[in-house]
């Protein structure tokens, strides 16, 4: 079993910090991020093989997460704890390290449905919700991605139309909804005027309990299964006119990329936990593994692709630092999130795999993350943009030519 890092350790980072990143960081700053792992090594690493051999989320952890102060964590007001980049960045790669699915709930919460709210909602939303949801009293989910619109949601089919009294009518499918059966509130995004005109997307504010709206849990999955992900139906799901979020910053597909950015940016860390817990798990097994009267350690072999991880690593690293303290200073652009987002990703499940495959066949069971760690990276590298996505944001920042939609 992997022997997980404390504070006593040479570099809050681990044995994979081999050029002294430990000193980028404030003492506060590891503050944050030893006070997640120590919450990880606690309430997370004992339990997470059976939650993802039994494909269950634990609902009971919300709580204590809105606890530990890492709902909606970059936000001020409304009881939210009002946290740097960096500091909500190194949250979540420790959370990474316990399992992707928790840190996607605290993504999809914090930075999708709270970032939602937050950014573009009225005060009568952000009061209603947004103290419930930094304590974990309410789960919010976010329904952007449709069964045929994904990388494309300027072409949802899910519509918003407005009667004469000025309720709305919400009538479509959105799928690969993280939270939506555990939510208490979804943010729904739907076209309001013409199809595939991505100028009418609105956002609304949907209490979960409105007739007609309807969520079920994706199930045999092979990836993410200590998380959940849901398909939601919208039949007629009548709403007051003050469900929708009235911000001129969510009109159109701006509102919900901003909250997708917020989720980006905290995959760029996340990734980098899981890498580092693989790369931990297959160095305290090569240690402790004998093959040919020696330690796995002792061969060149071992050790090369030890030391591969561990600069890997280091380098996911400084680019996720790079990147929190821009934050930090003022917005980032599209192309250095999606710069951190492809990268990393790749990164962490290129590590993941290596580590899996260095654990010869034990490491395809539940006694090892490695193999778990890349199963759920398949997921995180393919939702909040796929590498296709972010490689055509970084070409177009390159050449200043938009080349998603097909020539024609």
């Amino acid at each position: 079993m992997t022997t997980p890092f404390h504070a006593e350790a040479d570099s809050f980072l681990g044995r994979a910090d081999v050029v002294g990143l430990d000193s980028l960081f404030s003492a506060e700053e590891k503050a944050v991020a030893l006070q997640v792992r120590g919450f990880v090594d606690e309430h997370i690493r004992p339990h997470i093989a059976r939650w993802y051999d039994d494909a269950v989320f634990p609902r009971e952890i919300v709580p204590e997460l809105g606890r530990l102060g890492v709902l909606g964590m970059p936000y001020e007001g409304h009881g939210m704890p009002g946290r740097s980049a960096v500091e909500y960045g190194l949250a979540a790669q420790e959370l990474e390290a316990g399992d992707s699915g928790l840190r996607t709930f605290v993504s999809v919460q914090g930075s999708l449905a709270m970032g939602a709210i937050h950014k573009h909602g009225s005060e009568e939303q952000k009061a209603q919700w947004l103290p419930r949801m930094t304590i974990g009293e309410a789960v919010g989910c976010f329904g952007l991605t449709e069964p045929g619109a994904g990388s494309d949601p300027a072409s949802m089919t899910t519509t918003a139309r407005q009667e004469p009294g000025g309720d709305w009518v919400l009538d479509g499918v959105k799928r690969w909804i993280g939270l939506a059966t555990l939510a208490d509130v979804a943010i729904i995004w739907a076209q309001t005027g013409e199809p595939g005109d991505g100028r009418g997307v609105r956002g609304f504010v949907v209490p979960t309990d409105t007739p007609g709206f309807r969520a079920e849990a994706i199930t045999q999955k092979l990836s993410m299964r200590a998380s959940v992900q849901c398909e939601i139906h919208l039949d007629g799901v009548r709403l007051p006119a003050s469900a929708m979020l009235p911000a001129d910053s969510a009109v159109g597909l701006k509102g919900p990329f901003q909250c997708l950015n917020e989720a980006r940016y905290g995959i760029i860390w996340g990734a980098m936990g899981a890498a580092r817990d693989s790369f931990d798990a297959v160095l305290d097994y090569a240690m402790e593994r004998q093959q040919f009267g020696v330690p796995l350690a002792s061969h060149q072999l071992t050790q090369a692709k030890l030391a591969d991880m561990a600069v890997a690593i280091g380098k996911g690293y400084l680019l996720a630092h790079q990147i929190g303290r821009a934050k930090d200073a003022g917005p980032l652009t599209p192309a250095m999130i999606s710069a951190g987002k492809l990268d990393n990703c790749r990164v962490a499940i290129g590590i993941a795999r290596e580590a899996r495959e260095m654990l010869g066949g034990n490491g395809i069971t539940l006694e090892h993350s490695p193999l778990r760690h890349a199963n759920n990276l398949e997921s995180v590298r393919t939702y909040e943009g796929t590498d296709e996505v972010h490689q055509l944001t970084l070409g177009r920042h390159l050449t200043g030519i938009g080349a998603f939609a097909p020539a024609r």
